[in-house]
């Protein structure tokens, strides 16, 4: 589900930014979702909820692979920024990226690849469903959750 600040949507997980890869080139378009979907184990598998209407949606739905970035305690600042309406190319400026791979936001608790493995169409949204290729958690005290109409550490 993307939500943002005004939506009214709560989550009581962190706060996750996500981006694609389609044919091997990396993209800057991100998204703020409220929740990464822990599917099974065995094989790793996550989901997330994307609605048609976010910009992320028709790059995801080609995409090889994706990311999402856990946002650390101190990161509301991103949340905020994210949430907003605005055209993916603007997102950028001033936002610190990984050099290693700039689809992961620099800072932020934990990271996950995955490889797009299903779509499914539900609605106003499509549920990816991803294999995951890498976790990595980051040394941060806490992470950031939307709860309840605010932001929240834990």
């Amino acid at each position: 589900m993307t939500s943002g600040p005004s939506s009214g949507r709560s989550s009581g997980g962190g706060r996750r930014r996500v981006g694609g890869r389609r044919g091997g080139r990396r993209t800057t378009c991100r998204a703020d979702v409220s929740s990464l979907v822990s599917l099974s184990l065995d094989p790793p598998l996550v989901g997330i909820s994307i609605a048609h209407q976010a910009s992320l949606h028709e790059l995801l739905r080609g995409a090889d692979e994706w990311t999402a970035s856990i946002l650390a305690g101190d990161q509301e600042h991103l949340a905020q920024h994210f949430a907003r309406s605005v055209p993916p190319i603007a997102l950028w400026n001033d936002i610190d990226v990984r050099e290693d791979d700039p689809r992961l936001l620099a800072g932020a608790a934990g990271w996950f690849i995955a490889r797009t493995v299903a779509e499914h169409r539900t609605g106003d949204h499509t549920f990816f469903v991803g294999e995951v290729q890498s976790v990595e958690q980051s040394n941060a005290a806490d992470s950031l959750t939307y709860v309840h109409r605010s932001y929240k550490r834990v």
